[in-house]
């Protein structure tokens, strides 16, 4: 709400050769926090993430950890880092499912963790498979932490496409220049019970996930996956497309995405939809980037603020879309959120303020 960023241009030759546009959490504010747990086991930098963001969430809602408490962990690339000796993890903390039973062991859940990562759409992905599982009768209540990390291993890959930005990124304009990759952990407690629910609580209507099959990094030159995405969940919500107040799109500043995104809103009659992305605030957090934007949508529904898509000058896709230039006080009561990322897959979820309309 402040107009500020997270986002620098570092030239740091640990992280990569040239200079490159990233947002990192502060080493000493992790420290800080992490000891607030009262922890002593070694923990690598994304599980002392997760275990502060989660154990904010635990804490603030009380809930007991029975068995019908389930954790689900979303991410793209987990503990990348302990590839790299020199970081002194074994090689073999990078495997997902250890990352998962660090956070389980150390909450107490009594339930196997579940862990989602399917590329950029984990976040959202997350949100959309706890609501499924209460849906199911499986929990009663879902924990969900995402997080992701900025390292070489991940700065390297998409510097090998040509994608990087040294600039902050300009979602959706005609002179974006790229991505700007960040790290964050973010967590939030999926319920049936209204008793656990914050005052910025949204319900999740409907959400759906579907890949367009076009290639490996590409993505379809129609927007068919995010087409259907939205337009399945826009079903499940029994919604129509001038219901949605609001999109928090996916927006990375890449020709490719912005423009099939673009193209998906105008085929499901969008266009005068206020959408903004969140990416020139905090980067492209990969897995967690869906969770963590879900919750910034719930704050501008709960503060009924359109919040500005920081970067965007002038619109450079090649149909018609609302970006959200300036902030502007307005109701709010329905907002859908995208994703889409490598592989073709692609995710929608649309949530509503709690107790709107009643």
């Amino acid at each position: 709400l402040a107009g500020k960023t997270a986002l620098q241009t570092v030239q740091d030759p640990q992280l990569l050769p040239e200079k490159c546009c990233v947002s990192k959490v502060a080493p000493s504010l992790l420290a800080e926090e992490f000891k607030g747990l009262g922890n002593t086991k070694d923990h690598t930098q994304l599980e002392k993430m997760m275990l502060v963001s989660l154990n904010k969430v635990i804490r603030a809602s009380s809930i007991d950890l029975n068995d019908r408490v389930g954790l689900i962990v979303s991410t793209t690339k987990g503990n990348i880092d302990a590839l790299d000796p020199r970081n002194g993890f074994p090689a073999n903390r990078a495997y997902l499912a250890n990352l998962g039973k660090a956070l389980q062991q150390h909450f107490g859940f009594q339930t196997e963790p579940i862990v989602v990562s399917n590329a950029c759409v984990s976040g959202i992905l997350a949100v959309i498979v706890a609501k499924r599982y209460i849906e199911q009768g499986i929990f009663d209540h879902v924990y969900i932490t995402s997080g992701d990390l900025v390292t070489p291993f991940i700065l390297s890959g998409f510097y090998s496409f040509q994608a990087l930005s040294v600039e902050a990124c300009r979602p959706y304009c005609a002179t974006r220049k790229g991505i700007n990759i960040g790290e964050v952990a973010a967590s939030a407690l999926v319920t049936k019970d209204k008793r656990y629910l914050s005052p910025e609580a949204v319900a999740i209507l409907g959400g759906a996930s579907r890949n367009d099959a076009n290639h490996i990094s590409g993505p379809s030159r129609t927007g068919e996956g995010l087409y259907r995405s939205v337009e399945a969940a826009l079903k499940e919500s029994h919604m129509e497309a001038s219901d949605i107040d609001y999109i928090s799109a996916h927006g990375t500043a890449t020709p490719y995405n912005d423009e099939m995104e673009a193209i998906a809103f105008d085929r499901l009659g969008m266009n005068d939809v206020p959408m903004n992305s969140l990416k020139g605030y905090f980067g492209h957090t990969l897995g967690a980037s869906g969770l963590l934007e879900t919750l910034m949508g719930m704050q501008a529904m709960h503060r009924n603020t359109l919040v500005p898509s920081m970067g965007f000058q002038q619109l450079g896709v090649s149909r018609p879309i609302d970006v959200i230039k300036r902030m502007e006080k307005r109701p709010l009561r329905v907002f859908l959120k995208t994703a889409s990322g490598f592989g073709g897959c692609n995710a929608a979820g649309i949530f509503e303020k709690v107790g709107a309309g009643i």
